[in-house]
């Protein structure tokens, strides 16, 4: 689900001119998927607002809260920024599931102003205080060495490259003023009847970010007070999520999860951890390799046309998730494959080969960064 990103957690910079080639390219593909294929138990989506702020005219928010959501001692840095959006027209605008853009101030190394950088909303479609003024977001402090050539210049040079927006929106105070645009994105969103389907939730790193308000708004259901609250039911629908993280103290929002699932037998947390030895003493491993070695749990919601899967997190997640759809004939309805590799035995595909031969439908929400 590769919407184009700027900065989530791990930045590169977006231009309008780019964003509008790939809302182009993704609405052709959504049409070609929608006229060619009759996808059994595809979801009814909500009609959502974007782009309600421009990035050539951002909105000026506020910081209400920072605070760090890792599990324990790390060497990521990931905060919860909380940002209230009262006066803007984003206020009361956006759903779980839905980015927004951050411009950050000041320059890049060339001497150009910064552009936008998009980041995952981390809270439920009635923000933080319930009445959708006030949304959170998960940034993690970026530091990277790379090879740059600098105007005038014909060599390439190494040099630190600090995260301009993520760093930024992890120093931000409580208080504190940030330009911000959006919302964006119509497709990794909850069904506009979320009982009618079951969901396989798929998170790595801060990839958690949008589960976390698909969670609340599923789950745990508005505060005392919202007006969401007489239009609000629980979900009582098979809900799964995997988190993956290198190590156990990487995980994100993890005692609040636990306690969602404590509270609602309709719902499992799976902790993936990758470098670190699992409690039976096998290796680490990574969400679709859990999801293998555990299949036999997950065979028969993989088959029953209600469910839905998700999958956020970092860019490559979903190749290995792809190839184990396919090798074990759980693909239709959650994938389209190209005919020039439909002969050939899923495990031999290459990384390239999915990449550009296999589409996801949709009951297969993507977003990758």
């Amino acid at each position: 689900m590769k919407r184009i990103r700027g900065e989530k957690s791990e930045p590169f910079s977006i231009d309008q001119a780019s964003v509008r080639a790939t809302i182009s390219v993704r609405h052709a593909y959504d049409i070609a998927v929608s006229t060619t294929l009759e996808i059994v138990g595809e979801p009814t989506l909500p009609e959502v607002k974007m782009h309600l702020v421009a990035p050539n005219a951002p909105a000026t928010a506020r910081v209400t809260a920072n605070e760090l959501c890792i599990k324990g001692r790390s060497s990521s840095y990931v905060r919860h920024v909380s940002i209230d959006l009262t006066g803007t027209p984003m206020a009361g605008q956006f759903r779980a599931g839905q980015s927004f853009g951050v411009v950050p101030p000041g320059n890049d190394y060339q001497g150009r102003p910064n552009k936008v950088r998009l980041y995952s909303i981390a809270s439920p479609t009635w923000g933080e205080d319930g009445h959708g003024q006030i949304f959170a977001t998960t940034p993690k402090r970026l530091i990277s060495e790379e090879m740059i050539t600098k105007p005038g210049e014909t060599v390439a040079h190494p040099q630190l490259i600090l995260g301009a927006c993520s760093n930024y929106l992890c120093d931000l105070k409580p208080g504190d003023n940030v330009q911000v645009t959006g919302p964006s994105g119509k497709r990794f969103l909850l069904p506009t009847d979320p009982s009618k389907h079951d969901y396989l939730f798929l998170a790595t790193g801060t990839g958690i970010a949008p589960f976390r308000g698909m969670l609340q708004e599923l789950l745990a259901g508005p505060p005392a007070g919202s007006p969401w609250q007489k239009s609000w039911t629980r979900c009582g629908s098979r809900i799964e999520l995997l988190m993956g993280a290198p190590y156990n103290t990487d995980l994100l929002y993890d005692q609040e999860i636990q306690d969602l699932a404590k509270t609602h037998n309709n719902f499992k947390y799976h902790t993936v951890i990758s470098r670190e030895r699992r409690v039976d003493g096998g290796k680490g491993e990574y969400v679709h390799q859990y999801l293998e070695r555990q299949l036999d749990a997950f065979k028969d919601m993989l088959q029953n046309p209600r469910t839905l899967i998700y999958v956020c997190g970092l860019a490559g997640m979903q190749i290995g998730l792809f190839r184990l759809l396919a090798a074990k004939g759980l693909a239709a309805n959650y994938l389209t494959i190209d005919e020039t590799i439909r002969d050939i035995p899923a495990e031999k595909w290459t990384d390239e080969e999915i990449k550009r031969r296999v589409r996801h439908t949709h009951r297969c929400m993507i977003e990758v960064y």
